[in-house]
């Protein structure tokens, strides 16, 4: 991953950002990476994970003028530059968020597809505490838990 500022900072940086990372920025480049920060400000990491079609169906939604490949074509850009990941949360579909260089971990629910990060500093010390135990040293590790959500749920009592 190339040397970054700081991903989060929308106040217009975008242009330096993909100058930083290595890329001329396009309006296509330019409105999609606008979407990701966006979405990345809100916190609560429901919003952060978009599919392709998506991102493809809000950016027409705004008013943006721009097809399906060439999202498709960006996408892979921010993938390899290292702006974005790339998830397959068990589906057919990929997801992409924005890369903010902190870990976290996933919970995806099965039915709608909802995808919410979290941090859980004790479920950490105990992968790494089992990594020793069996003589490994972890460089990284991916973890996402599958269930239904609290919405979800409901629909289906109801």
């Amino acid at each position: 991953m190339k040397g970054r500022t700081n991903v989060n900072d929308t106040s217009g940086n975008q242009t330096s950002e993909l100058k930083n990372a290595g890329l001329k920025a396009t309006a296509a480049r330019l409105r999609i990476l606008e979407l990701f920060q966006k979405r990345a400000e809100e916190k609560n990491g429901e919003r952060r994970h978009i599919s392709a079609e998506d991102l493809y169906k809000e950016l027409v939604s705004t008013g943006v003028d721009i097809g399906l490949a060439t999202v498709y074509r960006v996408l892979a850009q921010f993938e390899q530059a290292g702006l974005i990941v790339r998830h397959h949360f068990d589906t057919d579909r990929a997801t992409y968020e924005l890369e903010d260089g902190g870990h976290h971990d996933h919970l995806v629910c099965l039915q709608c597809g909802k995808v919410v990060e979290f941090v859980a500093p004790s479920i950490e010390k105990e992968q790494a505490a089992v990594a020793k135990r069996y003589g490994y040293e972890l460089s990284d590790h991916t973890m996402v838990l599958y269930g239904l959500c609290a919405d979800c749920r409901k629909k289906s009592a109801g």
